[in-house]
């Protein structure tokens, strides 16, 4: 039931509102307004007005069988639901072009931190989402399974989509599964839609950390950085796993740059 009135509530209807609302559809025939408050728990001071709001915003209606007489009966739970999906999609097509229109060009490119993993991949979700040329990704299973249903609607609608997997993922766009992880102690994870915002971050010991970024430098950074790693992986299909093995076990260079001097 809770998360019945809280769906509710992120569609728009206050407290009272969603419970009052569930209350009429729960009855399953007309109530008045002290039947509503004592099933709801809306106090009784406060239902009418209540009930009037749902009225208005057409998820109620009045049936009125006296003047003194008033009961209530709501919109189904279908039509409602259809018409605030209409109400939505209608208000989002409008903010496309009036947002832009009122934005001030930002002073500095965005960085902001996040706050823990959670946040990190609700906001690479957000970059995946809003990419519409390319996208690259650095990531281990742990991640990939969350972000794998909209990095696949993204290479449906036409973005290049290059990803170097830490570890065995469903394919999507260009997979490019890593040999030689660097023991770092937790897993990094690199996002970047259309080199324009990038999020990177990593998890480890029950934690984690990261940035969401709009600096294109930063971004393009992150590209690049996803991309050597990729173009690694090509070459050691190339040259031989075994040959390239051999290099990063004895040359002084390789093994400096990966932490194994």
């Amino acid at each position: 039931m809770q998360d019945v009135l809280d769906h509710l509530q992120r569609l728009g209807m206050s407290g009272y509102e969603s419970k009052a609302y569930v209350a009429l559809v729960a009855a399953g025939k007309p109530i008045n307004g002290y039947e509503v408050a004592k099933r709801s728990g809306v106090p009784r001071s406060t239902v009418y007005e209540t009930l009037g709001k749902l009225v208005a915003r057409g998820a109620a209606y009045e049936l009125r069988e006296s003047p003194d007489a008033t009961e209530y009966l709501p919109l189904p739970p279908e039509a409602l639901l259809d018409r605030m999906r209409r109400e939505f999609d209608g208000s989002v097509e409008a903010l496309k072009s009036a947002l832009p229109a009122v934005a001030a060009a930002p002073e500095a490119h965005l960085v902001h931190g996040l706050r823990d993993g959670a946040a990190m991949l609700a906001r690479a979700e957000d970059v995946v989402a809003g990419a519409r040329r390319d996208l690259f990704l650095s990531v281990w299973p742990e991640e990939m399974e969350r972000l794998h249903a909209g990095v696949r609607a993204a290479a449906e609608r036409g973005v290049d989509v290059s990803v170097v997997a830490f570890g065995e993922i469903e394919e999507v766009g260009h997979v490019y599964r890593h040999r030689y992880p660097a023991d770092l102690g937790y897993r990094l994870i690199v996002v970047v839609g259309d080199r324009r915002e990038a999020v990177v971050g990593g998890f480890g010991n029950g934690a984690a950390w990261g940035i969401y970024t709009a600096d294109p430098a930063v971004a393009l950074m992150a590209v690049q950085y996803v991309r050597q790693d990729a173009a690694l992986q090509v070459v050691a299909d190339r040259v031989g796993a075994d040959e390239l093995d051999r290099w990063f076990e004895a040359d002084p260079g390789l093994l400096r740059l990966l932490g194994r001097a």
